[in-house]
């Protein structure tokens, strides 16, 4: 909801004798702004209430002096019923007070006055419990995240600031500058203004190396909250071997990330996101990080083990929280890894249904999610997989991975090899790709591992008839769970894209 629309609503509450409203935000100075706002163009009074000041009155963006006696709520809320002009008042901080009954009839009194004047109590705060018999005289409604152009009217204020008082260079392109913009989202204008305002201090330029300090303070909101897991951007693409048909998939919607707005005129909207079946080992994960750094969007992971919780409606309510915080941090990749394990009990009730209330929380959401969160799921197990998650729309694509083909083992043991400082072309590439077929990647990656052990115990270097005596002695999945990768094979025709 734009502020224009906000401010209409709020209108039309106030016409219609809503008297207590409501507001769900975190952000006080924006709450004030708008119900300000609401006063000036109602042209009714406006109040301000806190616990330390009482209740105090803003004529033309000026806080006068406190009521007298009105720290007391119960005073101020005496105040508020005896007053007979209308007014608009803003209580700040009072939803803590709702276990008294008697505080609260003292508000229902209070509010019942403005069926026979013009204004409202207006109370702000984050998952506000109304008490019931609050509920017949009020309405609720959310101050959404701010947009990008409230962003960006941000940034021109702080550089006209900044520059009138130091030199500032500004040395970001078109890219990077919606780049910035977009990460800024989630993050309060009081958030935005103190992290561009000490970034451009620090060294007196605006640079693409300051996206990573917005990102930072991003990680600081993940960390708050404690239900999911940032990850830095490490992998690339390169570190991903095949996977041709899901890296094309992907490049052609990288620029709807980088050019959100273009996007949106051509028709488009943010992608939902991608489940990725197939062979354990074979570089979903991996994926899952690589699309975060090639996309330039912070990665964070739903453990599903953090969400459940021993009280009734408490792993629900952890759950919402989780999608709240990856809606309220997006653009975002939202990594959910072995998504069946998190859901194997929806069918059944080893967990009194807990599973079943949150897989249909999950599906709800993203069917109808608010923010830019591209969802990478992995699944190892398509048959502890709930069929709902097939159902299309619920991702863009399914994708199924299989073990790497001959060119692609041959690429995962250079990468490897590389990675750990030792030059691929000392080693006879073809005849490991040979011995190796049916290895996954992970597979492939152990059996280096082991032969580096065995090297450095020995005192000796890493050689092609090292690793061959570790891959011989290696028993790849696609051996010991030969029957179970042949059904989700067989499975996954007809029903999936392959990624390679």
């Amino acid at each position: 909801m734009q502020s224009k629309d906000l401010l209409r609503e709020l209108e039309l509450l106030l016409k219609s004798h809503h008297s207590i409203i409501f507001i769900e935000t975190v952000e006080e100075e924006r709450a004030d702004a708008l119900i300000k706002h609401l006063a000036d163009r109602m042209n009714v009074g406006f109040f301000i209430w806190s616990a330390s000041k009482g209740l105090r009155r803003v004529d033309d963006d000026e806080i006068k002096g406190s009521v007298y006696q009105t720290v007391d709520l119960a005073l101020a809320l005496g105040h508020v019923e005896s007053s007979n002009f209308p007014a608009v008042y803003h209580f700040q901080g009072v939803t803590e007070y709702f276990e008294d009954k008697i505080l609260v009839t003292r508000l229902k009194d209070a509010a019942k006055t403005f069926t026979e004047k013009t204004g409202a109590i207006i109370i702000t705060g984050i998952n506000i419990d109304i008490p019931e018999q609050l509920k017949p005289y009020c309405a609720v409604i959310n101050i959404p995240e701010p947009e990008k152009e409230e962003y960006q009217e941000l940034l021109h204020h702080i550089l006209r600031d900044l520059q009138s008082k130091m030199n500032v260079e500004f040395k970001l392109d078109t890219e990077d500058l919606n780049k910035l913009l977009n990460n800024l989202r989630g993050l309060t204008l009081m958030e935005a203004e103190k992290v561009l305002t000490k970034s451009i201090v620090e060294d007196g330029t605006l640079a693409p190396d300051d996206i990573n300090k917005v990102i930072e303070e991003k990680i600081k909101v993940v960390e708050r909250e404690g239900l999911l897991e940032y990850y830095p951007n490490e992998e690339t693409m390169d570190s991903v071997a095949d996977l041709r048909g899901l890296k094309s998939w992907l490049a052609k919607r990288k620029e709807i990330i980088l050019q959100p707005e273009k996007a949106r005129e051509f028709g488009l909207t943010f992608p939902k996101g991608v489940l990725l079946l197939g062979v354990p080992g074979c570089g979903k994960s991996l994926c899952a990080k690589a699309v975060a750094m090639e996309w330039g969007l912070p990665l964070l992971k739903l453990d599903p083990s953090n969400l459940y919780n021993k009280y009734i409606g408490e792993s629900e309510k952890n759950f919402k929280r989780a999608m709240q915080t990856a809606e309220k941090l997006s653009p975002v990749i939202l990594w959910i890894d072995e998504i069946e394990k998190a859901f194997s009990s929806v069918s059944g009730d080893q967990d009194a249904g807990v599973s079943t209330r949150i897989f249909g929380t999950f599906l709800s959401w993203l069917q109808d999610r608010n923010g830019d969160v591209f969802i990478v799921a992995t699944a190892n197990d398509v048959q502890k997989l709930p069929p709902e998650f097939m159902r299309k729309g619920r991702f863009d694509e399914i994708f199924f991975v299989d073990v790497p083909d001959e060119e692609s083992r041959g690429a995962i043991f250079k990468i490897h090899l590389e990675k750990r400082g030792k030059s691929a072309s000392n080693f006879d590439i073809n005849s490991l790709v040979e011995v190796s077929e049916g290895f996954s990647g992970s597979e492939i990656e152990q059996v280096i591992v082991s032969a580096l052990y065995t090297a450095f115990s020995n005192d000796t270097e890493v050689s092609t008839s090292l690793l061959l005596s570790e891959i011989r002695g290696t028993k790849p999945l696609t051996v010991t769970m030969k029957d179970k990768i042949d059904y989700l094979r067989q499975w996954a025709k007809g029903r999936t894209v392959s990624a390679h």
